[in-house]
């Protein structure tokens, strides 16, 4: 799933931060819900969060929600102080052993070069 108008505040000057979130798992017995997931990106607007809390806790939610074999939460932040960040964060499910190599969303470098 891509969600690119992921928004949430810098908690040091408030100001907001853009990202483009990406999420890719591999269900179990549950799923997630497209309308629940949108909902639950758009509580981060008026949230203060530094990138790396911001991407685990997504993460986190979203195995404690749907307990998934596998789950990657890759976020693609905006320029922040003239710095582009990713930040990745995974989890597996113990014992699951993948049946194809899952990689991880390639970027274009900054400038479409």
């Amino acid at each position: 799933m891509e969600i690119p108008e992921f928004t949430c505040l810098c908690p040091m000057s408030g100001q907001p931060d853009f990202a483009t979130i990406y999420v890719d798992y591999v269900a179990d017995r549950r799923c997630v819900e497209l309308k629940s997931l949108k909902l639950y990106v758009w509580s981060f607007r008026n949230e203060g969060a530094f990138h790396e809390a911001v991407t685990n806790r997504i993460l986190d939610d979203l195995v404690r929600a749907v307990a998934p074999r596998f789950a990657r939460v890759t976020a693609r932040f905006g320029v922040r102080g003239g710095i582009h960040t990713t930040v990745v964060a995974e989890h597996r499910k113990a014992r699951w052993q993948r049946g194809i190599e899952i990689e991880p969303p390639r970027f274009a470098p900054a400038g479409g070069r």
